[in-house]
């Protein structure tokens, strides 16, 4: 949104963003625009598939790390299983980062090789 205004008429008042003034159609004009204000991109938490990564530890860190209840957790896991990814969850860049970073280090600690990366969502709608 642009706001038009006479530049002899801002010499005479003070500055007031959005505020319409005279128009006399005889001088300069200065153009004020409005800030552009974007959505912060949305990041995924993706878990992998894998053969060797327990079930249990899977539906242990869902529970854990994204605060759902194990039938919730159960579900997500057979379907990552069978499908060979799932998103967990969809956050902004740096929490999403964190979290896949703390789960792959937990994952670590017990020696599983589960894969989770976080990775910027194809279908955000940026309109």
């Amino acid at each position: 949104m642009a706001v038009v205004f006479p530049v002899r008429w801002l010499a005479m008042r003070p500055l007031r963003p959005y505020a319409t003034g005279p128009d006399d159609n005889d001088g300069d004009v200065v153009v004020l625009r409005a800030p552009a204000l974007a959505r912060a991109r949305r990041w995924c938490v993706v878990f992998y598939n894998d053969d060797y990564t327990m079930k249990w530890f899977v539906v242990h860190v869902l529970e854990q790390f994204f605060h759902m209840n194990e039938t919730t957790a159960t579900a997500f896991m057979l379907a990552v299983h069978e499908q060979g990814k799932g998103v967990a969850g969809m956050y902004t860049r740096d929490i999403a980062e964190t979290k896949a970073a703390a789960v792959s280090d937990y994952a670590r600690e017990f020696e599983m090789p589960l894969k989770v990366t976080a990775e910027p969502d194809d279908d955000d709608d940026r309109s």
